[in-house]
């Protein structure tokens, strides 16, 4: 039998990289697209930009024409933007769901037709526990995550029928370059959030530098890949952090929120 062939958006960096290498050697027949080479790639590299229609619909195209189908996409592409919502300009704070969220949604789109054409497949959208838990001066990142928790559960529904598996992954903090390449909003004089952003954007850059590995998420990926009834969601990273999820659920909001803000340094 042929590999199950699967498509890894925003591969060239971190849990994308990490989630391509673990595909490869598990056996799957990998296509990692981004917008840059990857160096020393064992899979197969395209270049792509989920931002752009046409792009996406091509690096799909391209795909079949050479590989005659798609039993999964994974989309990890995506980026980050810090600072307070008050001064994050619509335009900063477009382009952040543009790439998050559009991305993603472009992604899956171009790849339903397959699956259904093909009766199954398997969809894993990147998401974060900041999809479920609010980031202070993170706003839009989680605005970003927020949506797709939304959309992902919302297309599970209508796509189980044709046997197309839909599963969020919720990561905590990973130790990727995803802290260095973040977008920093600008601030003006005078800036009445400079305290508390300065200690939350520290806390969170010290939490992320300390973060687990992202070969863990991998792990997680290839798992759910690999098992016939996937989850709907699946939370990865350190205990702690994911015991979050599991609090805002069960305790009264009040009390969750105070536990938040001391973890979330505010």
């Amino acid at each position: 039998m042929s590999k199950k062939v699967v498509l890894v958006t925003g591969s060239s960096r971190g849990i994308g990289l990490a989630c391509a290498d673990r595909l490869h050697n598990s056996d799957w027949t990998v296509i990692g697209a981004s917008r840059r080479s990857t160096s020393g790639a064992k899979w197969q590299e395209i270049t792509t930009n989920v931002d752009d229609d046409v792009s996406v619909h091509d690096v799909v195209a391209a795909v079949i024409a050479e590989h005659g189908r798609i039993d999964a996409v994974v989309t990890c592409a995506g980026w980050g933007l810090a600072g307070a919502a008050e001064h994050t300009s619509i335009d900063e704070a477009k382009a952040q769901l543009e790439t998050n969220f559009w991305g993603t949604v472009r992604t899956i789109h171009a790849v339903l037709p397959i699956f259904r054409n093909q009766k199954g497949g398997r969809i894993v959208v990147m998401s974060s526990i900041g999809g479920l838990i609010g980031l202070p001066y993170q706003s839009f990142y989680s605005a970003s995550k927020f949506a797709l928790e939304g959309y992902a559960e919302s297309l599970a529904y209508e796509a189980e029928p044709f046997n197309i598996r839909v599963t969020l992954i919720e990561p905590g903090n990973f130790h990727t370059d995803f802290t260095q390449s973040r977008h920093m909003v600008a601030t003006p004089d005078g800036d009445p959030y400079r305290v508390a952003r300065e200690k939350a954007i520290s806390k969170m850059e010290r939490d992320e530098t300390a973060g687990a590995d992202p070969a863990e998420v991998a792990r997680v990926v290839a798992g759910v890949l690999n098992i016939s009834r996937p989850p709907r969601r699946v939370s990865v990273g350190k205990v702690d952090e994911r015991i979050g999820l599991v609090a805002k659920r069960l305790l009264p909001f009040k009390l969750f929120e105070r536990s938040a803000k001391r973890g979330l340094g505010i």
